[in-house]
């Protein structure tokens, strides 16, 4: 049975980030991601996650000026110095929260740089942080994101992300798997899980069209649950979506699989 982890940053958005913890262990959930720490005290959040007997499943490293815009650094030349001092920010937190699993999102393709310099930094990039965290017995993950929702995201499909993770070299890369942005950029859902299987640490979801929770699009969800039970898929599935409404009240897709609650 496939174990679903509540994705702070989107679900319980009517109430404080803090309070939202306490929320998702209401609802059923036995961890949490979010897509970054950082603006809080790790101490704090450890302790959140303690008393509500969560567990932190997944957040991503640094990724520059959110707020601006900027979605993710890993791309960018002349941020190197900073992606690097990024990870060493996320593994303290990781450590603290005892989360062992960071996502680096690899960023929008800067339009005045040559294509073979981005995929070198990236390369390198990657390849620095795998390092890092192996020696902290830490997962680096990296996804593709469509370029609907982020226009010139510069890992949008698959395949790209799993031979720009070759090219590192390194043996601790491995896929986020979002169902939703996949099913944007190229379909083929059931076969890709199954195909990449052994390359996935995690697992996202939503349903399109609107990035709401399953039940309101397009996606086969009951199948792909009952795939993913029947390949093997061990990891957890992030539920990373707009609630239509109230979160509490769409929550009802997700009771038969929430461990019996």
């Amino acid at each position: 049975m496939p174990r679903f982890n509540a994705n702070l940053t989107m679900l319980f958005h009517e109430l404080e980030f803090t309070d939202r913890f306490g929320a998702a262990a209401d609802a059923g959930f036995l961890g949490v991601e979010y897509l970054f720490p950082y603006a809080y005290d790790k101490n704090q959040l450890a302790e959140l996650l303690h008393k509500h007997n969560l567990e932190q499943v997944l957040h991503n490293l640094p990724a520059g000026d959110w707020d601006a815009g900027e979605r993710g650094i890993a791309v960018l030349p002349d941020r190197v110095g900073e992606f690097q001092d990024g990870v060493g920010q996320a593994i303290d937190y990781a450590k603290a929260l005892g989360c062992n699993q960071l996502n680096c999102l690899a960023g929008i393709a800067p339009a005045a740089t040559d294509a073979d310099t981005i995929r070198e930094t990236l390369v390198g990039n990657l390849r620095f942080a795998a390092e890092r965290l192996e020696a902290e017995d830490i997962r680096l993950l990296m996804e593709a994101i469509n370029t609907f929702d982020i226009p010139g995201f510069y890992v949008s499909r698959t395949q790209q992300a799993l031979d720009l993770i070759d090219a590192t070299g390194s043996d601790n890369i491995f896929l986020q798997y979002d169902i939703y942005h996949m099913q944007r950029m190229e379909g083929e859902l059931a076969n890709t899980l199954e195909k990449h299987l052994p390359r996935i640490s995690h697992v996202q979801l939503a349903d399109n069209p609107g990035r709401n929770e399953p039940g309101t699009g397009e996606i086969n969800y009951p199948f792909l649950f009952d795939h993913l039970d029947r390949i093997g898929y061990q990891g957890w599935i992030g539920c990373e979506y707009k609630p239509a409404g109230d979160t509490v009240a769409g929550l009802g897709w997700i009771k038969p699989y929430l461990h019996g609650k």
